[in-house]
C-alpha cells in the first residue's frame, strides 16, 4: 500500500521525525486558508507518482492570491495518469542543505538496505549513474541492528561535518526503526533538509507498506492512496477474484499465482500479449462463471487459454466449474486448455465430451496456438 506524500508525513510525525508545518486540502479556499495561516508555503500534488515539480505539481507561494492562483492551476493537471485531487500546503522552510535518506527491501540480499547520500534534492537514479560513489549502502542485518559505530563509519567518507554527523546517524537509526516497526518496504526521504541550525527535517516522503503485513498494522490499513482500478478490476474485487487488466489480447485463466504469471510469459515468449492476470486458485475455483465473464468482458480478448495444474487442487473439479460457465455463456473466442495433475484424466473426458475440446499435451503448445489464434 503506498502513501501520498501528505500520509506518510503524518506517520513520520506520529514516530517524532520533524516535517514541516503543514495542512492537506482539497479545495482552493482551504489552500488560501492555509496559506493565511502559515505564510510562505509550497502548494504541492497528493498524486501517487514522482517528478510533480517537473509536471507543474509544485508551487512556491508568498501570499493569498498567489496561493489560490497555484493551487487552482495545480488541481486541473493530471499527473503520471492520476488527476490532481488533493493539495499539501507546507510553510516554506530555509534550507542550508539536502540530503537523502531511505529504508528499502533488498530483493536480491534478501535484507533491508540503508541508503544515505549527501547529494539530496536529485533523482537518486540519476545519482546512482552519474556518481556511484556519493550515495552510502549499508545492508541490516534481519536482526535489526543498527549501531552508531557502523553508521559512523559508513558514513565517514561522505561530505558531512563532524557537527552534522551525530545527527544524520540519529535520524538513520529513527528511520529505519519506523521501517521496522511499521512493516514497510520504502520509506525514503528526498530531501532530507538541514536547516541554518543544523536540524533535519523531512520535505518529501515516499511510504509503502507490505500488503501481506497490514493485519499488524491496524493503525495503517486503509490510510494509504486508494487504489487505482480499472472498471473490470473493481468486478474482480467485488466478485473475490485477483484479476488484473493488461492491454493484451490473449486472455488467461489459471489456478494459482505463480502458475497464472508463467502463463503470462509464455505467451510473451511466443510474441503474443496476455489481456489479464486472472487466477481462480484456493477457494476461487467455485467462482468459474464469474472468472469467466470477467475475461470475456475485455473487448480486447481474441483467444483465451486455461492452464490448470492440480495436485492438492483438483483438475477435474475446476474443469467442470469453468465448462458449466461456457455452456451458460456460450463464448465464440478460440479456447486452449492445458489440464495436469489431480484428476486429469476426469478433466479430460468433460473437456471432450461436453465442449468437444482436446487439451494440449504440453503448456507450451496450449499458449503458441492462443498467441496464432489472436493474431
Amino acid at each position: 500500500m503506498d502513501f501520498l506524500e501528505y500520509q506518510g508525513k503524518a506517520v513520520l510525525a506520529e514516530a517524532g521525525l520533524p516535517t514541516p508545518a503543514g495542512r492537506y486540502c482539497e479545495t482552493v479556499d482551504e489552500v488560501v486558508a492555509a496559506v493565511q495561516e502559515l505564510g510562505p508555503c509550497a502548494v504541492k500534488a497528493q498524486v501517487p507518482t514522482g517528478k510533480r515539480g517537473k509536471a507543474g505539481g509544485i508551487r512556491l507561494v508568498a501570499n493569498a492570491q498567489e496561493a489560490a492562483a497555484a493551487a487552482a492551476d495545480i488541481l486541473a493537471l493530471t499527473i503520471g495518469g492520476h488527476e490532481v485531487a488533493g493539495l499539501l500546503v507546507e510553510q516554506q522552510i530555509k534550507i542550508a542543505r539536502e540530503l537523502y535518506a531511505a529504508v528499502m527491501n533488498d530483493l536480491s540480499a534478501r535484507t533491508p538496505l540503508l541508503l544515505f547520500s549527501t547529494q539530496g534534492g536529485m533523482d537518486i537514479e540519476e545519482v546512482a549513474a552519474n556518481n556511484p560513489e556519493a550515495i552510502c549502502r549499508i545492508p541490516v542485518p534481519m536482526d535489526g541492528t543498527l549501531d552508531t559505530a557502523r553508521l559512523e563509519q559508513a558514513l565517514a567518507a561522505l561530505d558531512l561535518d563532524d557537527a552534522l554527523r551525530p545527527s544524520v546517524v540519529r535520524f538513520l537509526q529513527r528511520l529505519h526503526a519506523l521501517y521496522l516497526e511499521k512493516d514497510l518496504e520504502l520509506l525514503e526521504i528526498n530531501p532530507l533538509a538541514v536547516l541554518e541550525d543544523g536540524t533535519l527535517v523531512a520535505l518529501d516522503c515516499k511510504l509503502t507498506v507490505d500488503d501481506s503485513a497490514l493485519f499488524r498494522q491496524p493503525d495503517l490499513a486503509g490510510r494509504g492512496a486508494p487504489e487505482r482500478r480499472t472498471e473490470l478490476e473493481e468486478r474482480g474485487v467485488q466478485n473475490g477474484l485477483k484479476y488484473i487488466e493488461l492491454d493484451g489480447n490473449v486472455g488467461v485463466l489459471a489456478n494459482g499465482a505463480g502458475l497464472t504469471m508463467t502463463t503470462m510469459d509464455v505467451i510473451s515468449h511466443f510474441g503474443g500479449s496476455p489481456a489479464n492476470f486472472l487466477e481462480i486458485g484456493g477457494d476461487a475455483y467455485t467462482k468459474g462463471e464469474a472468472a469467466l465473464q470477467l475475461v470475456l468482458a475485455d473487448p480486447k480478448v481474441k483467444s483465451l487459454v486455461i492452464n490448470f495444474c492440480g495436485a492438492f487442487a483438483r483438475t477435474d473439479v475446476m474443469t467442470e466449474g469453468i465448462v458449466a460457465a461456457w455452456e451458460v455463456l456460450k463464448p465464440e473466442i478460440p479456447v486452449f486448455f492445458s489440464v495436469h495433475g489431480t484428476g486429469e484424466d476426469r478433466a479430460v473426458e468433460i473437456l471432450e465430451s461436453r465442449l468437444g475440446v482436446t487439451p494440449h499435451d504440453r503448456m507450451e503448445d496450449a499458449v503458441a496456438a492462443a498467441v496464432e489464434a489472436a493474431q
